[in-house]
């Protein structure tokens, strides 16, 4: 039997998973990316969201998930959005790029 040993989260909002993550079960660290929306609005209204509320959202997550190696966005993000990720993880951004 073959047993996940990566996985990877896309086109959700963090805030829609992130109190799952904050049980501190051992799954957690096999999370190696996420790709959360922009917006945090249901899949059929989604907005451009607030790229700070964003970014705080992956400073948090990058606490929650010990291996977290690889962020990105989804479905309402921009330029904005990533240069904002970048200043809020600071030397964690780093880290996901060793």
């Amino acid at each position: 039997m073959s047993q996940v040993r990566i996985q990877g989260s896309d086109a959700l909002d963090p805030s829609h998973f992130e109190h799952v993550l904050a049980g501190g079960d051992s799954w957690v660290e096999r999370v190696r990316g996420v790709r959360a929306n922009a917006s945090r609005a249901s899949h059929t209204e989604l907005d451009r969201g607030d790229p700070i509320e964003l970014a705080e959202d992956y400073r948090r997550l990058t606490g929650l998930l010990p291996n977290l190696a690889l962020i990105g966005g989804c479905c309402g993000t921009d330029s904005e959005h990533v240069v904002a990720m970048a200043s809020a993880l600071g030397s964690e951004g780093r880290r996901l790029a060793e």
